[in-house]
């Protein structure tokens, strides 16, 4: 008995001792706000105030100063960050992360980012401030990753170590852009159901872009199943360790739509969901040059920015830059494929990839000339034709630093859109203003035309010659409007207007946002921070309102009591989706339902779940609930009977309440939106249960919804919404008080989970509120910790 008690003391202190230990490493591991530091490479004494949200306000003598110190900080808040996404696109994270993360890199490989990336760097001029600045900025990276602590993560998976390169800014880029496009979601999808069912079955998804009516204004063989390609690279992205860019919204006044006279700007770009978030907020002021930024890990430029004289965001444009193309295989040589003029050969690479604990993967890559084949880079997706993907990005001159270094350092709306000009893929609608009352929307990308006929919304034909023929137009005719007579700008990520009576192919989002962000700007001319703040969190949609008068309209039968009171409440709906609210839960559910009775007996339950994710889906709604001759309305599962589209509402309608009873209880009153519709920001290790209440942040009832301004995006389910994506920033540019502009990020601006900025500001972005963007220095003073870095 005395040697159990014994054993069980010795057990208590080992663990105490652990315990402490622990919790001393963590508290180790918190970033440095105060104090003082040497690095090299500086010139001179260099201070950083970190204000009370923890965004370093860097005070330099030179701008190669700030660059270094800039790239320190960033490190020491997001080290873990930067070390995920610089392994997405050359293929490393199974090095991290084991055979789980194979998947993702044979794709990525074989995406050929990392040669692209190579190949770029050789032709950047070496003694280009770009360059210079970005090395200085990698150069403060590596010095935090030597001298610097470790983070935790780094720890738990035992990452090495090993300096950060300017091929990793590029590969950075690289992800970013790819994570942009919608042709690899779609094309494949509606390839089947062409092939499958005709035409006919097509008409309802507007792929002609008849469903598009509110448009940005420009003022200057045998069937083969390819949803294989859809849903294996849509659960790539969505299973990546780091979030994907989606959509956005912006707006910019003019004076004459403000109340100070004063141009006024607006920018939430609508990205996944993550922890750590996307940005990290940095403010640099130099002798000859000043920003406040907004950084993606690991890069040296901001994607957004604002300083006294200009500020800048962006979009998605939506516009298509990648296609598929149906190869042929030389059937007397399996090393060549068929073009319009004969047999090429194929282009083969071999690639290793190395992954924890396990034997390496070699990989074989081949290529035609339209860019690589995906059939051995996705899994389940093995057919007797090989299918290439191609890809703007990696087929044209990539200029992506000179393009954000010039976007961070115009000096005038000229030199802003040259900058633009350098960006051939992703394809971005950049929102700009400025002090001297300029408001601007520039579209970035290398535009081209198809030959008539040809529609890039399906798999094209890879041998005819036609299908793959591209004519490349100039910058000048890329959408854009520059002051226009409407006195505003905006981009929700809707279709532009034609140019010359084409319209580029694209995968744009439905009218929902545009139709309320235009409705609200037109009638009101003396807008302020505060409104716009307003309307940045604004959740009424109008097409949810048609839609519901739509579904109500076939609903025409005798209804039970509990169903007449939640036909009441439907029909007094003003279309909110805020957090009292019943009648989003029940409309979003009676839409599920509905969507599933449609389609899926078609599609099959695969191709469904897919067609759930894509922006087709999301403007299909609105136009097939007014068709009543649609072929869809028919569930070909049920012999000698055909459903019309009053029998497939009604049931759908009867359905979404039985579901709701199930999940939530009888009483539709406490149906409230937050008990269905909550947000947790995840960390790639939050998903092992014993780390995610030290690494995720909420969960919270939020307010929002697909397809309204405050775009809180989640798939339909019968379940409780997984909200996925959302604002990844909302801010506030106003140029009669540039100092006090307006900012909010969903978490924090630090990574590390120890820092009191990792999660200080998940409770205002929730709310709704707002916090100053700081740049006034004797105010960042009065409410900041100082770090003083002193060359060394």
């Amino acid at each position: 008995m005395k040697k159990l008690k014994k054993i069980a003391i010795a057990l208590f202190f080992l663990i105490a001792i652990i315990i402490i230990a622990t919790i001393v490493y963590l508290f180790y591991t918190k970033p440095q706000y105060e104090g003082e530091l040497f690095i090299k490479n500086t010139s001179k004494e260099t201070n950083v105030y970190f204000d009370e949200y923890g965004i370093p306000h860097i005070y330099a003598e030179s701008q190669h100063d700030a660059m270094v110190i800039l790239g320190y900080v960033h490190a020491q808040d997001r080290l873990w960050q930067m070390e995920l996404i610089r392994r997405v696109a050359p293929g490393k994270l199974s090095e991290i992360f084991g055979t789980r993360a194979l998947k993702n890199d044979k794709f990525f490989i074989g995406l050929g980012i990392d040669e692209n990336s190579e190949k770029a760097i050789t032709e950047l001029d070496k003694n280009g401030k770009p360059y210079q600045m970005a090395m200085a900025y990698l150069d403060g990276i590596n010095q935090y990753l030597e001298e610097g602590k470790t983070p935790i993560e780094f720890t738990i998976l035992g990452v090495k170590k090993t300096k950060f390169t300017l091929k990793d800014v590029y590969n950075t880029f690289g992800y970013m852009a790819f994570s942009f496009a919608m042709a690899q979601k779609t094309d494949p999808l509606l390839t089947d159901i062409r092939n499958q069912f005709g035409e006919e079955y097509l008409k309802d998804f507007g792929v002609n872009y008849e469903f598009n009516p509110t448009r940005l204004k420009i003022s200057k063989e045998k069937t083969q199943q390819y949803i294989a390609i859809s849903k294996s690279i849509t659960e790539l992205l969505e299973n990546a360790p780091v979030p994907t860019f989606i959509g956005s919204n912006s707006w910019v006044l003019s004076p004459k739509k403000t109340k100070t006279g004063k141009v006024l700007f607006s920018n939430d770009p609508h990205i996944e969901y993550s922890q750590p978030g996307t940005w990290y907020e940095a403010h640099i002021s130099c002798p000859d040059y000043e920003m406040y930024g907004y950084y993606i890990a690991g890069t040296p430029f901001p994607l957004l920015g604002h300083n006294r004289n200009y500020a800048y965001g962006l979009t998605m444009f939506e516009n298509d830059d990648a296609d598929f193309f149906q190869e042929e295989n030389n059937p007397k040589n399996t090393n060549q494929y068929k073009t319009s003029s004969g047999f090429n050969t194929y282009k083969v690479r071999t690639e290793a990839i190395k992954v924890k604990d396990s034997t390496t993967v070699e990989l074989i890559v081949k290529e035609t000339q339209h860019g690589p084949i995906i059939n051995d880079l996705i899994a389940d997706f093995k057919t007797q034709k090989p299918v290439s993907f191609s890809w703007i990005y990696t087929q044209q001159p990539n200029k992506i630093l000179d393009a954000v270094y010039g976007l961070s350092h115009s000096k005038n709306i000229l030199e802003f859109q040259t900058a633009v000009q350098h960006i051939v893929a992703p394809g971005l609608n950049i929102m700009y203003g400025d002090a001297q009352n300029n408001i601007a929307w520039f579209t970035s990308g290398k535009l081209y035309k198809l030959e008539k006929g040809v529609n890039a919304n399906f798999i094209l034909n890879g041998t005819n010659g036609i299908d793959d023929k591209k004519e490349f137009m100039d910058f000048s005719k890329n959408p854009v409007a520059i002051n226009p007579t409407t006195n505003y700008v905006y981009s929700s990520n809707n279709m532009p207007e034609a140019i010359n009576g084409y319209h580029y192919p694209g995968y744009y989002l439905p009218e929902d946002r545009a139709r309320r962000i235009t409705s609200l700007l037109d009638v009101k001319s003396d807008w302020d921070k505060e409104a716009v703040a307003k309307m940045l969190t604004d959740d009424t949609s109008p097409v949810s309102l048609e839609i519901l008068n739509s579904l109500l309209k076939a609903n025409s039968r005798v209804f039970t009591k509990q169903e007449n009171e939640i036909i009441s409440i439907l029909k007094k709906w003003k279309g909110n989706h805020s957090l009292n609210e019943v009648a989003p839960t029940v409309f979003n559910k009676w839409i599920y339902f509905y969507l599933k009775n449609t389609f899926q007996d078609e599609m099959g339950k695969t191709s469904f779940l897919q067609f759930l994710k894509t922006h087709i889906m999301k403007q299909t709604i609105a136009y097939q609930l007014k068709n009543v001759s649609s072929p869809w309305w028919d569930d070909i599962t049920t012999k000698n009977k055909k459903e019309t589209h009053k029998e497939i509402l009604q049931a759908s309608f009867k359905q979404a309440i039985s579901s709701l009873n199930s999940q939530l209880g009888n009483n539709p009153k406490t149906w409230t939106w937050n008990r269905v519709h909550q947000v947790e920001y995840k960390h790639p290790l939050g998903s092992v249960a014993l780390f995610r209440p030290f690494f995720n942040v909420g969960i919270f009832d939020i307010a929002g919804s697909n397809e309204v301004i405050n775009n809180t995006m989640f798939d339909y389910s019968n379940k409780e919404y997984i909200i996925k994506a959302g604002p990844s920033t909302r801010r506030i540019v106003d140029f009669s008080d540039i100092e006090n502009s307006l900012s909010v990020l969903p978490t924090g601006n630090s990574g590390n989970p120890m820092s009191k900025h990792y999660n200080d500001q998940a409770k205002m972005y929730v709310e709704g509120k707002f916090r100053k963007m700081k740049i006034n220095k004797e105010g960042v003073i009065k409410t900041s910790t100082k770090l003083i870095f002193q060359p060394n």
